[in-house]
């Protein structure tokens, strides 16, 4: 399989990871680290904005690492567009689907079929249901695809976030991180001649108990640590209020607003629906998951043509197009215009106000997701993750944990796990080239799982998912920041006992 230019790339970057130390290699540490404390300082002490804090804390990484000073913004802005042109359109168009489908009642009926049966279920329904989605999707379509779902459950049980958004996020997560089409694994698999079906086939089998780990057994103990309920940017875009930010509060409340409930709801039942009183008609359970499924579809046609369809096969433009991300999101968005629109009795003028309506809620996250990834992009051109390779490298370790590290440490000091894939599997390729499939393939997993170990401030999936449930930067370390950890250590373990066994 060839290799991505993003991965020739960082390919090329880690050949000077056998290079010797430089004074350089210690500044661009030292100026990270700083970096990183600045931005926790600032959001947590002086309480600013994260987007501003994002900023300030990338402008001082990129002038004391060295970057020219005509160059230090070209290179924040460079990763908040890399952001912003791909994750901020995700948003936008899943922010869009997660509003039409509140409001057309369709997740009030995805949400009475989950709470059927014993509640206790609910967690691991959530985990199997975002395992599945996870296969195909990228991680920030994932997201904003179950975000109404896991929230309107949240309220409807009046129960605590982080029991229900744990799962689900980490269902998510694993997958990304383990399973291909996802991009670093498949970058990873280029980079040392894996085999795709073998990596698949064994990223399912550690993906499985490390998915049940991280997800409905840690999510006890993050709901308690951090016992918050519905609240944050995705409250916002299932059409609830500030009232229902507790499980007390719900409680008092009765599940929001009136306007959250549905006129017909029968009095003193407390039920909390998200569906919009205007609607004259409710779509079906079929067509709710039909519309919710739509991209899901499309993407894993992409994902098989990949896999199995000659490059010069004259369709494979064509599903190339129709399973891009972009694309298939909004076809989804565009059957749900009839689907959760007009099907329920919104007329055209009310749709379009919907629709603006949606982007409201998330244009803060959007802006604060973008400086995330330019926080990110102003550690990687200022060479934190060659210094990083470096010390690995200098590390006399087996193959996979060596892999495993220089992951770990690459994502502890840039952020994307992407590029913690790419460039630690390009420093150990030379080391895994006499490895049997089966062991290559695990290789491959111990980099993946190495790639996820706790996200923190310079990720912008930490702010994605810190706005979206409504969450401090200390409650969104102690619950998505470990639960990553978790997988990423989960991960490590399941590979290293297979590689020694099999």
């Amino acid at each position: 399989m060839a290799t991505t230019g993003m991965a020739r790339a960082f390919l090329a970057a880690a050949d000077t990871a056998n290079s010797p130390w430089t004074g350089h290699d210690t500044q661009v540490l030292v100026v990270a680290a700083v970096g990183i404390a600045i931005v926790v300082l600032l959001i947590v002490w002086l309480k600013m904005h994260a987007f501003l804090a994002l900023t300030i804390g990338a402008l001082f990484v990129g002038i004391g690492s060295g970057i020219a000073l005509n160059k230090v913004t070209g290179s924040f802005e460079t990763g908040v567009g890399g952001v912003l042109g791909y994750v901020g359109i995700l948003i936008a168009l899943g922010a869009m689907l997660g509003k039409l489908l509140a409001d057309s009642g369709g997740a009030d009926k995805v949400v009475e079929t989950l709470l059927r049966g014993r509640p206790a279920t609910l967690p691991w329904k959530m985990a199997l249901i975002a395992g599945i989605i996870g296969i195909p999707m990228f991680f920030e379509i994932g997201l904003v695809l179950l975000i109404p779902v896991v929230m309107l459950a949240v309220r409807r049980t009046n129960g605590r976030a982080m029991r229900l958004g744990i799962p689900a996020l980490a269902g998510l997560s694993v997958l990304h991180g383990f399973i291909p089409p996802h991009p670093g694994p498949l970058a990873a698999i280029g980079i040392l001649n894996a085999n795709v079906g073998v990596t698949l086939a064994l990223g399912l089998i550690v993906a499985i108990p490390t998915v049940i780990v991280a997800g409905p057994l840690f999510s006890v103990l993050a709901a308690r640590m951090v016992p918050i309920g519905a609240a944050g940017a995705a409250l916002a875009v299932t059409g609830g209020t500030a009232a229902a930010a507790s499980p007390a509060a719900v409680g008092r409340s009765g599940g929001g607003s009136a306007k959250g409930k549905k006129a017909n709801a029968p009095a003193g039942t407390g039920e909390t629906r998200a569906q919009d009183p205007d609607a004259t008609g409710t779509p079906s359970f079929a067509i709710t998951l039909v519309t919710l499924l739509s991209p899901l579809v499309l993407m894993l046609i992409k994902a098989a043509a990949d896999v199995w369809m000659a490059k010069g096969n004259p369709f494979h433009p064509l599903l190339d197009f129709i399973g891009d991300p972009v694309v298939a999101l909004t076809v989804a968005v565009l059957l749900a215009m009839v689907t959760f629109g007009t099907g329920v009795g919104f007329s055209a003028n009310v749709l379009t106000k919907k629709i603006g309506q949606s982007l409201l809620p998330i244009v803060g996250v959007m802006l604060i997701v973008g400086a995330g990834g330019g926080f990110k992009q102003v550690l990687v051109d200022g060479g934190t993750g060659i210094a990083i390779a470096k010390i690995a490298v200098a590390a006399s370790l087996s193959v996979l944990l060596l892999g495993w590290i220089v992951a770990v440490l690459i994502r502890l000091a840039t952020g994307s796990a992407t590029v913690a894939t790419v460039t630690a599997a390009g420093i150990i390729a030379p080391l895994a080239g006499g490895l049997d499939p089966v062991h290559l393939s695990l290789v491959v997993l111990a980099v993946g799982a190495g790639s996820l170990f706790f996200s923190h401030v310079n990720d912008a999936g930490f702010w994605l998912v810190k706005e979206y449930f409504g969450l401090t930067v200390g409650q969104t370390i102690k619950t998505w920041s470990v639960m990553e950890t978790i997988i990423s250590v989960m991960g490590l373990l399941l590979t290293w006992l297979l590689f020694a066994i099999l």
